[in-house]
């Protein structure tokens, strides 16, 4: 594919995806009618919302009652919330990681909710401590399943078009439970007269109608909004949800979904901001709750009154964003991160003066603002977390945003404001909220200049993978290795910069280049051990960039490192084992693998008992080689093999090299030394501060002196290059 023809790819995608298009829309049931979805899931799933919401505000209202029921005093009963909010922070993540394969995100939170809605009914019949505690760490599951599952479901069910509508309702729903819950409780402890007991009974009964009523939802699968549309947008009419198809990338891991999330610079900073979003918000209404009975003398129905309101407003805030905020995203997600940072910033503004001004009335309309503000950062920072993600790794990203919000910032604001308050009291807390503000202003202004390019990076993901389906289709073989535009960075200094680099299979390649050029790097990328912050690596066309080392290993990638690739403690036959262990290999397929390394080399087999430590170093490369008889790869990386070996020994491993390649497996030669390695190869790369400056036959790689100083070329002219 051509770099132009690239371009238009990528053109098509973003139009797919909503992106760059500023013309108008209809109304969210036109759009939804036009595209044939249904408004059942989103009100299912914020009805489910709402009801998750039920257990843990009934427990914080009734706590007194419960306390003295029980026999249990207040200390105790915050324990044993506490659990509650460990179970959601624990149950996050593995809950991602169960539904990261197949479709069921859908049964996990039906059955979840469903699950704590028959044990909160039980709680009336069953009034025990323990029994409480059972209930509240069911509550928090169901609650981590919500954090998980709903963003994700709903991106995967309703069309691009409508992402920002559609978060913003679904967020209206949950500010709508936090109105109605409390009035719930309320209505059923004073009118009816409900004991603590018969309220959660009623609260129990109510949420399982709502589970019945969600027996129809379905997980529609990954992407079938917006990954298989692009995908037949490009030419792929068959393209179906991640979870039916094979796809042309390896099956990633929990942990290496994670790692990937956390290299994408946006997830960083959304991350980040959430982090700090809890510490100021979640203590937030806690000391707004002591300021307003301490400043202002309100009693417990007027202070219901006020969050009520600010509620009540936060939700006309809503119904006006969802329009508007979709409007920025289809022109440019950067504007709508943009208009995020300068509303929380204004928010923040309110805040302060709101704890700081003598007039109450003043003092409500700024909360109530503050609030309405605050709703709008959920659709908006989930809009931008989502989007530049594949859409297989969303249920892993709304989970760590939920550790994020709820563990980090949470509990180091409890911990931070807290001592705080106690030591300079409401002034105090001012600062600690406005220097918070202006922190996290600047890292949603950051998530702004690198939303475009971690969109665009994830949608140039699909364009290389239709890409290369088209090869496989078309009957061509992709090559055994394919790097495209890698980036790598230690720390803040980056060292490769859009590295190309492709070997066919049963090919001898040499990778050459001064010190520091990036040719061990360029190998600890292919081999997994540095991960790339832009670019991809495949093997025939799989897509393993983010696969971890060892899984690689079984893929059949090997590196030889520089050096010493032996552990000297072992001897040479545990050395040998471990690293047939190492790929899984059974115990007669590495013994006839051993064998095949001493007929190889007699040397070794001399020197079997003999700690590793103890070898020369000719005799350490030979033993680092022998893996490849072991491990019998598709693929061979050897870093810097005549590093400090006398000419003889080189000779020897060049042979062995030889053999290995001549039985099929491609090897990557990486050479100073110009002489050795363009004596045994026909094809050369040649780097340079970090980027390829030179990709063809090794003969004409003799003729650039520009690359090849003089230094480099000492002996140079005097060897032979293969014919």
């Amino acid at each position: 594919m051509t770099a132009v023809t690239q371009a238009d790819a990528l053109a098509t995608a973003r139009a797919t995806v909503g992106v760059g298009d500023g013309s108008a829309r209809g109304s969210l049931r036109g759009e939804l009618r036009r595209h044939a979805a249904s408004w059942y899931t989103l009100t299912v799933l914020g009805v489910l919302a709402v009801v998750d919401q039920f257990q843990g505000t009934a427990f914080v209202i009734l706590s007194p009652e419960i306390g003295r029921a029980l026999g249990v005093g207040k200390t105790e009963l915050a324990g044993v919330f506490a659990i509650k909010t460990l179970a959601v922070t624990l149950c996050t993540l593995p809950i991602a990681a169960l539904v990261q394969k197949g479709r069921r995100r859908a049964a996990l939170a039906i059955v979840t909710a469903f699950t704590w809605s028959v044990l909160t009914i039980f709680t009336g019949f069953v009034a025990a401590l323990p029994w409480l505690l059972l209930v509240l760490v069911a509550d928090g599951v169901s609650t981590a399943s919500v954090t998980t599952v709903h963003q994700p479901l709903l991106l995967d069910t309703y069309p691009p078009s409508t992402r920002v509508r559609v978060l913003s309702a679904y967020r209206t729903w949950e500010v709508g439970g936090a109105i109605l819950t409390p009035l719930l409780v309320a209505v059923l402890a004073t009118t009816y007269r409900l004991t603590w007991r018969g309220t959660f009974v009623a609260l129990g009964l109510a949420s399982l109608m709502a589970c019945l009523v969600s027996l129809r939802l379905r997980d529609p699968g990954f992407g079938v909004r917006d990954e298989a549309a692009v995908r037949a947008a490009l030419g792929n009419p068959d393209a179906v949800p991640e979870t039916e198809s094979e796809g042309l990338g390896a099956d990633l891991g929990f942990f290496e979904i994670a790692r990937r999330l956390l290299l994408i610079p946006t997830i960083r900073r959304v991350l980040g901001a959430n982090a700090l979003l809890g510490l100021a918000q979640i203590p937030l209404s806690t000391y707004l709750v002591f300021f307003l009975a301490d400043r202002w003398r309100l009693g417990v129905g007027e202070r219901a009154v006020f969050f009520g309101f600010v509620q009540v407003v936060s939700v006309g805030a809503l119904v006006a964003f969802g329009r508007y905020g979709e409007r920025l995203f289809r022109e440019d997600p950067a504007r709508l991160v943009l208009a995020n940072a300068v509303a929380f910033s204004v928010a923040t503004l309110c805040v302060c003066a709101g704890f700081l001004v003598p007039v109450f009335a003043v003092v409500a309309v700024l909360f109530a603002a503050a609030g309405a503000l605050f709703a709008t950062l959920g659709p908006a920072l989930a809009t931008a977390l989502h989007s530049t993600i594949p859409a297989r790794f969303r249920p892993h990203a709304a989970a760590l945003a939920g550790v994020s919000y709820a563990a980090i910032g949470g509990t180091g604001g409890l911990v931070l404001l807290g001592g705080v308050d106690r030591r300079y009291g409401t002034v105090g807390i001012v600062v600690v909220i406005a220097l918070s503000g202006a922190v996290v202003t600047a890292v949603i202004r950051g998530a702004a200049k690198t939303i475009n390019a971690d969109l665009d990076t994830m949608l140039a993901q699909i364009v290389e993978e239709e890409e290369s389906r088209r090869l496989v289709a078309s009957g061509r073989t992709p090559p055994l290795l394919a790097c495209r535009g890698l980036d790598f960075s230690y720390g803040q200094v980056q060292v490769l910069f859009g590295v190309d680099f492709t070997v066919d299979d049963g090919e001898m390649v040499a990778l050459l280049g001064t010190n520091g050029a990036g040719k061990s790097t360029l190998l600890r990328v292919v081999s997994g051990l540095g991960l790339p912050s832009a670019g991809s690596v495949r093997l025939r066309g799989v897509d393993m960039t983010y696969v971890d080392p060892e899984r690689r290993v079984r893929m059949g990638v090997v590196q030889v490192p520089g050096g010493r690739a032996v552990f000297g403690p072992l001897t040479v036959a545990e050395n040998l084992k471990l690293f047939g262990g190492a790929a899984g290999r059974n115990a007669r397929s590495v013994d006839a693998g051993i064998e095949a390394a001493f007929e190889t080399f007699p040397r070794l087999y001399e020197r079997r008992g003999q700690p590793a430590s103890t070898l020369s170093g000719g005799e350490q490369q030979m033993l680092g080689l022998s893996q490849a008889l072991i491990l019998s790869p598709r693929l061979l990386l050897i870093d810097e093999l005549s590093l400090g070996l006398a000419p003889k020994v080189v000779g020897e491993l060049i042979a062995m090299v030889q053999r290995i390649n001549a039985a099929g497996t491609a090897v990557v030669l990486v050479e100073q030394s110009v002489n050795i390695a363009l004596s045994v190869v026909e094809h050369a790369y040649f780097m340079e501060r970090g980027e390829m400056q030179f990709d063809g036959p090794a003969r004409k790689l003799l003729a650039r002196k520009d690359l090849l100083r003089s230094v480099f070329l000492e002996g140079a002219s005097k060897a032979g290059v293969k014919k």
